[in-house]
């Protein structure tokens, strides 16, 4: 990967963590046992019937909704059609656990680890070890070598 795709690439992660830092340091939003639709129309006090009419489809096609959520085999299309006929807005995000930053530089590393490892075995069988020290060192130099080439850095090892 040339020097210029890298940089849009660290732009893009630096950009996208930024936006989901607030999401990632709040606290979890658990879903109501029965799902958020049915209890976001029961809390305003709207019927299916009611609601059917707001979404425009059938009353039996509303409790399918509402299970098809709370078993968490519902559309992302369905939700936000439900949401718009509730007055509420659906609010989606994939949010890593750590930055994405982090999370590439990560990888990076495991994947060195793993193939200084193969390549550490081998030369031990050899009588040829090499120090810890200078492991490390070619672990972080590898590491930086995969963080420039990005079709190894999520390649099966």
């Amino acid at each position: 990967m040339n020097s210029k795709k890298r940089n849009v690439n660290a732009l893009a992660r630096w950009a996208l963590d930024i936006q989901l830092k607030p999401l990632r340091t709040m606290e979890p939003l658990i879903r109501p046992e029965r799902g958020w639709i049915r209890a976001i129309r029961e809390s305003i006090g709207m019927t299916t019937g009611q609601f059917s009419k707001r979404l425009g489809v059938s009353q039996p096609r509303i409790a399918a909704l509402e299970r098809a959520e709370a078993n968490d085999v519902v559309t992302l299309k369905s939700l936000r059609e439900a949401a718009d006929a509730l007055d509420c807005v659906l609010v989606y995000a994939v949010v890593p656990k750590a930055r994405l930053e982090d999370v590439v530089r990560a990888r990076a590393r495991y994947v060195a680890e793993q193939q200084l490892k193969r390549t550490d075995q081998t030369m031990r069988l050899e009588n040829q070890a090499v120090s810890r020290a200078r492991l490390e060192r070619a672990r972080d130099d590898l590491t930086e070598e995969i963080l420039r080439d990005y079709k190894r850095l999520w390649a099966d090892i």
